[in-house]
C-alpha cells in the first residue's frame, strides 16, 4: 500500500505541473481566437458592445488577469466544462472529443495492441532460435520502423486505392452515411480503417520485435535458464515460463506508454488519410488558435499518459517485487 501511495503522490504532482503547463503553453502562441471570431462577424455586420467578454467566458478561456483566468481553468477542469470551439464554433468541446476520441480508441488502441502482440511474438522465437531464418526477418522489420508513417501511408493509398481500387482514401466512413450500428455504416467504418491500421502495424511491429528478440537473447544467457535446461524442461517451457517471462518486463512498460499516447493518435497518419481522429482534430485546433480544443486535446493526452504509466509502475511492482523495496 505504500509503494501505491508513494506512486500516486508522484503522479498527482506530475498531472498538476502538467495542467499548469497545457494553461500556459497555448497562450504563447502568437493570435487571438476571440478576436478572430469578431473578425468574421464583423464581416456580416457591426459587433454589438460586450460581445468580446461574452465571447471569453462562451470558450472558457476566463476573464480578469491571469491568475483569474488560471482559476477558472482549474474549475472548468473539475466541472468537465471546456467551453466552445473555435473551429467549429459554436459546438462544444466535450462533444468534439466524445467523437474524435471515440475513433482513435477503435482505430489506434486496435492497430497498438495487434502490433505488440505479434511484435512480442515473432521477436521471442526469434531470440529463441537465433540465428535461424526467422532471426533474419529482423533486420528487414526494423527497416518499416525507420520509415515515417507518412511514407507507409501514401504507397498504402497509391497501391490500394490508385493501381488496385480496393480500400476507400480518406474519412473514417462514407460521409452520407448516418453514424449508428447499422451494418452499412459498420462495414463502411471497417473499409476505411484497414489502410490506417495497415500502415501503424507495418510502421511499428519492428521495434517491438528487435527489442523483444534482444532480451530473449540476454534471458537466456542467465543461470536460471541454464538450470531449467538441465531439469530436462520442455523447450516450450523453458522458453514462455523462464525467458519469455522475465524478457518481456521492459516491453510492458513501453507498451504502457504507448497505451498512453494511443488517445492522442498517430497525427501524421490521420492527417494523411482525414481520418477524424483526435491528432486530426489537434491540428485543426493549433491552425486556428483554438484554445479551448487545444486545452482539452493535451488535457486527454496528459491524463491517459500519466494514468497508463500509474497502472504499469503498480503492475510492476507487482510482477517483479525487487521494484517495490527501491527508496
Amino acid at each position: 500500500m505504500r509503494y501505491i501511495l508513494r506512486k500516486l503522490g508522484f503522479y498527482v504532482v506530475a498531472a498538476w505541473i502538467a495542467v499548469t503547463l497545457n494553461f500556459a503553453l497555448p497562450r504563447l502562441i502568437p493570435g487571438d481566437p476571440v478576436q478572430l471570431i469578431m473578425s468574421r462577424q464583423s464581416q456580416l455586420g457591426p459587433v454589438p458592445p460586450g460581445e468580446e467578454e461574452v465571447l471569453r467566458r462562451m470558450l472558457g478561456l476566463g476573464h480578469g488577469n491571469i491568475l483569474g483566468q488560471y482559476w477558472d481553468y482549474l474549475v472548468s477542469i473539475v466541472q468537465l466544462k471546456f467551453g466552445l470551439s473555435v473551429t467549429y464554433f459554436p459546438t462544444p468541446v466535450t462533444t468534439i472529443l466524445r467523437s474524435s476520441v471515440l475513433w482513435t480508441l477503435v482505430l489506434v488502441g486496435m492497430a497498438t495492441v495487434i502490433s505488440v502482440l505479434i511484435g512480442i511474438s515473432l521477436g521471442t522465437l526469434a531470440g529463441w532460435k537465433r540465428g535461424t531464418w526467422l532471426d533474419s526477418l529482423v533486420p528487414s522489420t526494423t527497416f518499416l520502423a525507420a520509415v515515417p508513417y507518412f511514407w507507409v501511408a501514401l504507397l498504402l493509398i497509391y497501391l490500394f486505392t490508385q493501381v488496385w481500387t480496393v480500400f476507400p482514401d480518406q474519412f473514417s466512413y462514407d460521409p452520407g452515411l448516418t453514424i449508428g450500428w447499422s451494418g452499412e455504416f459498420v462495414s463502411s467504418a471497417v473499409r476505411h480503417a484497414i489502410l490506417p491500421a495497415i500502415t501503424i502495424v507495418l510502421s511499428s511491429v519492428g521495434g517491438w520485435m528487435l527489442g523483444m528478440r534482444n532480451m530473449m537473447v540476454s534471458t537466456l544467457s542467465e543461470d536460471y535458464v541454464s538450470a531449467a535446461e538441465a531439469k530436462g524442461l520442455r523447450s516450450r517451457t523453458v522458453m514462455l515460463g523462464y525467458a519469455a517471462r522475465n524478457a518481456v518486463l521492459p516491453s510492458v512498460a513501453g507498451f504502457a506508454i504507448s497505451l498512453g499516447f494511443v488517445i492522442s493518435g498517430s497525427l501524421v497518419m490521420e492527417m494523411v488519410f482525414s481520418y477524424q481522429g483526435i491528432g486530426f482534430q489537434l491540428l485543426q485546433a493549433v491552425s486556428n488558435n483554438d484554445y479551448p480544443l487545444m486545452q482539452a486535446i493535451f488535457l486527454v493526452i496528459t491524463f491517459a499518459v500519466l494514468s497508463a504509466n500509474f497502472l504499469v509502475d503498480v503492475l510492476y511492482g507487482f510482477i517483479d517485487p525487487r521494484t517495490r523495496l527501491a527508496r
